[in-house]
């Protein structure tokens, strides 16, 4: 009996050992370049934005480790397709909100209070809420940035690998750190050889359409689809033309600029009745009906896009993401339509989810106003 227990007692000890040996200080590089110690494997984890991709890396199974998200940048601003998630994550629909940077509510002690492991935030987020992060910090919670915001090669895999090696799930996020660099190269060779054999350089002008066509949207001044219509090679007509990052862009500058391409950035916006049109329940023919309208603006009928039917719907939610890479592919499907002709941005955007994502792909994400 005696023998018995001592070998029950050396069971315990040895299985607690493994235990807390499991749990080792282990180096993360984020996507700043920043060497971050988290104790892995994580058991608790808390998210700030960057949800999809989170879960392309993670998986359903990583949420169940997840305790707290900013859930505005998700629940409030993409609502329909917060819905179509928590359908599929048990603990997602009544997960603590631990605020939002934007509009002042990011809370240190709500994040605290939950006690992770580790909080993975945005560069955006993390520079706006400094002295949260001090106090995170200093409560002895690590903080990992990730940042697909900044539209650079670099960060979009440094994130991805970050997220894998938090999450215990390196060989899914090297997958696809792999896929999207292989994309990326293939989208700039293929521009660069369109270049190189001739291709005309085009002026692009892109808008928000999220409040109807009697109201000008913001465009973006290299920045975010700016950004990438400069990374295609083309002419933002924006630029240097707005104050800022983003902001309306007067009338008579686009009709004086006369673009090649017209792009509107659209999605399912809740209560936007006059918006342009995308996402999983938007059919074809209600993304082109919301279109129209634009094309009646006063001055608008002489532009060269106009004229030629060069206007497309492009959901909102594509830019600055880890699969972002099908809105480049489509866009300068528009500007290189030889050199893109065997690519299929739908189809493969429709392969990420598939094969990435646990929700079913639908609806309509990225559309000619000309069929």
């Amino acid at each position: 009996m005696l023998s018995s227990l001592k070998s029950l007692f050396c069971a315990l000890a040895l299985a607690g050992c493994s235990t807390a040996a499991l749990a080792a200080p282990t180096e993360v590089t984020d996507a700043l370049g920043r060497k971050v110690v988290v104790d892995l494997p994580v058991k608790r984890v808390a998210v700030n934005f960057n949800f999809e991709e989170f879960t392309a890396v993670a998986g359903v199974a990583g949420w169940q480790k997840v305790v707290g998200i900013s859930r505005a940048p998700w629940e409030g601003w993409r609502p329909l397709i917060f819905d179509r998630y928590k359908t599929v994550i048990p603990n997602l629909a009544a997960m603590p909100d631990i605020g939002h940077s934007d509009d002042g509510s990011f809370s240190a002690e709500k994040v605290i209070g939950l006690k992770p492991d580790v909080l993975l935030m945005s560069d955006w987020g993390y520079k706006a809420t400094k002295t949260q992060m001090e106090q995170i910090e200093g409560a002895g919670i690590p903080v990992v940035i990730i940042d697909y915001n900044a539209q650079r090669l670099d960060r979009h895999l440094a994130s991805t690998r970050a997220i894998g090696k938090v999450m215990g799930q390196e060989a899914r996020a090297e997958e696809l750190a792999t896929i999207y660099k292989r994309e990326y190269d293939d989208i700039l060779a293929r521009v660069a050889k369109a270049k190189a054999a001739g291709a005309a350089t085009k002026t692009v002008y892109v808008e928000l359409g999220r409040d109807g066509a009697d109201t000008i949207g913001n465009t973006y001044n290299n920045t975010m689809w700016g950004g990438i219509i400069t990374a295609l090679g083309a002419t933002n007509l924006a630029t240097g033309k707005i104050p800022g990052p983003w902001g309306p862009l007067n009338a008579e500058a686009v009709i004086a600029g006369n673009p090649d391409l017209i792009l509107f950035a659209s999605s399912s916006w809740v209560g936007k009745t006059k918006a342009v049109r995308t996402g999983y329940d938007v059919a074809p023919e209600e993304t082109r009906a919301s279109l129209r309208p634009y094309t009646q603006r006063p001055g608008w009928a002489d532009i060269k896009a106009v004229k030629a039917g060069e206007i497309s719907a492009i959901e909102h939610g594509l830019a600055r993401t880890l699969y972002d890479f099908v809105a480049m592919q489509y866009i300068a499907k528009q500007l290189y339509p030889d050199a893109f002709a065997d690519v299929d941005p739908v189809a493969n955007f429709r392969a990420y989810h598939e094969k990435f994502l646990p929700i079913p792909f639908g609806g309509t994400w990225m559309l000619s106003l000309k069929p």
